[in-house]
């Protein structure tokens, strides 16, 4: 059995013309929604796993602020570019690649539209629109990451901000 949980990042700061879209870091209410959406993760998930980053800055500190809620050793954090911007099913194929097979679960922090498209391309039944600092878990009654297919997934949980579906 494998586990794939999908990551929004948090709230943040509007783009201005000092900085890069890349730069753009979490605003206040994203980090305070960032880390409650971390504790309410915690308390459902016993996370022992990998954690795979894009290394745009608001989805690094989105990443930073769950692993060391879930107590994950933040300089294992790895970055993927081909979760910035977004990504398609073969970007995942390709990020899961790096993952080791002995990693049961895979928790990537990404981006929209590819934090949308992605669940509802893996299971029958995704999350709808991903909000920010939304989290959607999917399983798959597979071995190795490679055995992953289009609509062959389950929804296990799907967490938004303010409600839990």
């Amino acid at each position: 059995m494998k586990r794939l949980i999908f990551i929004r990042h948090a709230k943040a700061e509007k783009q201005i013309s000092s900085i890069t879209d890349f730069e753009r870091s979490l605003t206040r209410k994203g980090k305070i929604v960032a880390n409650l959406m971390a504790d309410r993760l915690k308390e459902i998930e016993e996370f022992d796993g990998t954690i795979i980053s894009s290394p745009a800055f608001r989805a690094i500190e989105t990443a930073l602020i769950f692993g060391k809620s879930l107590g994950y050793d933040t300089g294992k954090i790895v970055m993927s570019e081909i979760l910035y911007p977004g990504t398609g099913t073969r970007g995942l194929q390709a990020i899961l690649q790096e993952a080791a097979n002995d990693a049961d679960t895979v928790m990537l922090f990404g981006h929209n539209p590819s934090f949308s498209d992605l669940p509802g391309l893996l299971c029958k039944n995704g999350c709808d629109i991903m909000p920010k600092c939304g989290i959607i878990s999917i399983s798959f009654n597979i071995q190795t990451w490679s055995e992953i297919k289009p609509k062959a997934g389950k929804t296990e949980y799907c967490l938004k901000p303010g409600k839990v579906l």
